[in-house]
């Protein structure tokens, strides 16, 4: 009898735990292999296309692998662009996906050679548009898993904190890492995550090469979405 008062009837079974794992996983499968097409784009505020789907927007460092974690997503090559040169995403770019969510790619920061004002211009836009779009459910904020965190990532997090938008924080490119070296990254993330309200405490890990922890971000997305 003891035992039964101690029982915490909310408490998932490892089995029950792991069927919704899978159900979630199966819901960003099905999401993610409706069409995806891309919309519209802009560099100003006042002229964003009207609210209507939830919204989750992209956001990183140049170089970050953005584009590339959109494409491995979706499916799709050249959904989003890939440069050689970073620092070209100048706008916002819109993606509409079966008409059950919107993929917003934003500009990247830290770009080196960008001007004092085209970073002050970043700053504006971005948190412009972080506070006052209603429709806006979440932000991914990329990091590369190969280097350090960086004073532009913690801008970046500081403008996420003032705008009060919930971000999860995903770590890109993890297959070019080593095993410690990544587990020790994550840990870092982890407890970085942890310090600021507006971040969700747990963080993915991904490779668009190799398709590590898409189907896991897949799932996460698809909560956000529309109702089928």
């Amino acid at each position: 009898m003891a035992a039964e008062l101690l029982t915490n009837p909310f408490e998932k079974t490892p089995e029950q735990a792991e069927a919704e794992r899978l159900a979630g996983i199966e819901a960003g499968r099905l999401l993610f292999a409706a069409q995806c097409d891309f919309f519209f784009a802009t560099q100003r505020l006042d002229q964003l296309p009207p609210s209507g789907l939830p919204e989750v927007a992209f956001a990183g460092r140049s170089n970050v692998g953005k584009s590339s974690l959109v494409n491995a997503l979706t499916g799709r090559k050249t959904l989003a662009r890939v440069s050689a040169q970073p620092g070209r995403t100048k706008q916002l770019n819109f993606f509409n996906l079966g008409g059950r969510l919107t993929l917003v790619d934003m500009p990247g920061y830290g770009y080196a050679v960008a001007t004092k004002e085209v970073k002050e211009d970043w700053q504006g836009l971005m948190f412009t548009y972080l506070r006052g779009r209603t429709t806006l459910s979440r932000v991914i904020l990329l990091m590369d898993a190969r280097i350090e965190v960086k004073e532009n990532d913690l801008a970046a997090i500081a403008t996420l904190d003032r705008a009060a938008v919930l971000y999860r924080i995903v770590l890109t490119k993890a297959d070019a890492v080593k095993k410690s070296d990544l587990e020790r990254k994550q840990a870092e993330i982890t407890a970085l995550a942890r310090k600021h309200p507006a971040a969700l405490s747990d963080i993915l890990t991904t490779s668009s090469d190799t398709g590590m922890g898409i189907a896991e971000l897949r799932a996460d997305l698809a909560a956000l979405a529309k109702s089928a």
